[in-house]
C-alpha cells in the first residue's frame, strides 16, 4: 500500500497558529495533528509515503524525517490550484494500491476493508444529520454512482471524509487528466470529486466504506473538540509533584513544570510548559508556552508563548505575549 497525503494548504482558519508553521504541525493532545493521522494510517503494511508539501513544506518534511522511518518522498505544489493538482503530483512516486488522505481531520477506520476488496475504489463516509455542509455520495447498492458537493435537497446523509482507497492510482490520475484537460474546477481549483466521478462513468467500480469516527480540525473551535474527543478517549491521569490538583482526562509532558494550579478536564500540556497559579480546563497549550495567575478555558496557546492574567478564552499564536487585564472577563483574546 502507498499512501498520498496532500500537505500544501494555507490553513486560513487556524491563524494564528498557522502563521508560523504548517496546519498539520498544530498541535492537538500532546502531538502534532499529522502525528495522530500517520498513527492509524501505519496500522497497514506500507510501501511508501508521498507528502504534497506547499507553504512551510520544509517544516513538513524535518518532522517526519526525524520521527519516522518509513520510505517516504516529498513533492512540492508550487502554486495552490486544488486537491486533484496537488494530487497529481505525486504520480511517478507511487503505482498500484494506494490511498489519498487529507490530513485536516481525525478518523477511526478499518484500513483492512479496503485492502480486502475486490472494487476499483472505495471512499470513507460517514453518517451526518446535515448533509448540506458536505460532499456526499449517491449509491445505486453498494456502488457509487455520483458525488454531490454540499445538497441542498436531501439525496443522501454519507458524507465522504477524506480518505480515498484506489487498486490503482493510475485510474485516479487518468480522471485528474481528464478533469484539467475540460477545466473541471471551481473558481481555480481542481476538486477529486470531479476526476473520481470521471472514473465512475468509465465504469469503474467505487464502493464506500464507514467511519466510526471523523473529527474536524481545520479550526480552533473543531481543534478544541477534537481534543476533548482524544484525551476522552486515550487520556491519562498522570502525577504530577507539588501543590496542584489534577482532573483528567489530561496530557501533561513530563517536561512540563506545574505549580501552584487546577489543570483539567480536556487539558493538554506540551514539553517544557510552565503553569503557576493558574487554571487551565478544555485547552490546550503547546510547547515552551508559559502560564501565570490565569484562568484559561477552551484557549489554544501556541508554542513559547506567554499568558498572564486574568479569565479568559486565548488564541495565542507562536511567540504571542498576552497580558490578560481585569476589565476583559468573560472576553476573548485572539491575536490571528
Amino acid at each position: 500500500m502507498n499512501i498520498i497525503i496532500p500537505v500544501a494548504g494555507l490553513g486560513k482558519r487556524l491563524r494564528p497558529h498557522t502563521w508560523s508553521r504548517p496546519k498539520p504541525l498544530v498541535s492537538v493532545a500532546g502531538k502534532p495533528m499529522l502525528g495522530h493521522v500517520l498513527d492509524r494510517l501505519l496500522t497497514v503494511p506500507v510501501e511508501r509515503v508521498v507528502f504534497v508539501t506547499g507553504y512551510l513544506g520544509d517544516q513538513i518534511e524535518d518532522h517526519v524525517r526525524a520521527n519516522y522511518d518509513f520510505d517516504v518522498d516529498f513533492v512540492e505544489q508550487t502554486v495552490p490550484r486544488g486537491q486533484s493538482d496537488a494530487i497529481i503530483r505525486a504520480r511517478g512516486k507511487v503505482t498500484g494500491e494506494t490511498l489519498v488522505v487529507f490530513p485536516d481531520m481525525l478518523f477511526e477506520v478499518d484500513l483492512n476493508e479496503a485492502i480486502e476488496l475486490s472494487h476499483d475504489g472505495a471512499l470513507f463516509v460517514k453518517e451526518v444529520d446535515d448533509p448540506r455542509k458536505f460532499g456526499v455520495v449517491v449509491k445505486d447498492g453498494d456502488l457509487i454512482t455520483r458525488l454531490v458537493e454540499k445538497p441542498q435537497e436531501p439525496v443522501s446523509n454519507e458524507a465522504v471524509i477524506g480518505i480515498y482507497y484506489f487498486k490503482n492510482i493510475e485510474d485516479l490520475f487518468d480522471g485528474i487528466d481528464y478533469q484539467m484537460e475540460n477545466d473541471l474546477q471551481k473558481d481555480g481549483e481542481f476538486f477529486i470529486a470531479d476526476a473520481i466521478q470521471y472514473m465512475i462513468d468509465q465504469g469503474k467500480s467505487i464502493t464506500t466504506l464507514k467511519a466510526s469516527v471523523w473529527e474536524d480540525c481545520g479550526s480552533p473551535e473543531a481543534l478544541l473538540h477534537t481534543n476533548r474527543y482524544l484525551l476522552d478517549n486515550f487520556g491519562e491521569a498522570p502525577n504530577v509533584n507539588g501543590n496542584n490538583v489534577i482532573l483528567p482526562p489530561v496530557v501533561i509532558d513530563p517536561s512540563a513544570q506545574i505549580e501552584g494550579s487546577v489543570i483539567g478536564p480536556h487539558a493538554s500540556i506540551g514539553a517544557n510548559v510552565e503553569v503557576r497559579d493558574s487554571i487551565v480546563r478544555d485547552s490546550i497549550v503547546d510547547n515552551g508556552a508559559e502560564i501565570e495567575t490565569a484562568m484559561l478555558t477552551a484557549s489554544i496557546v501556541g508554542r513559547e508563548a506567554l499568558v498572564t492574567g486574568d479569565f479568559m478564552r486565548v488564541n495565542a499564536g507562536d511567540s504571542s505575549d498576552i497580558l490578560l487585564a481585569a476589565h476583559a472577563r468573560d472576553g476573548r483574546v485572539d491575536n490571528g
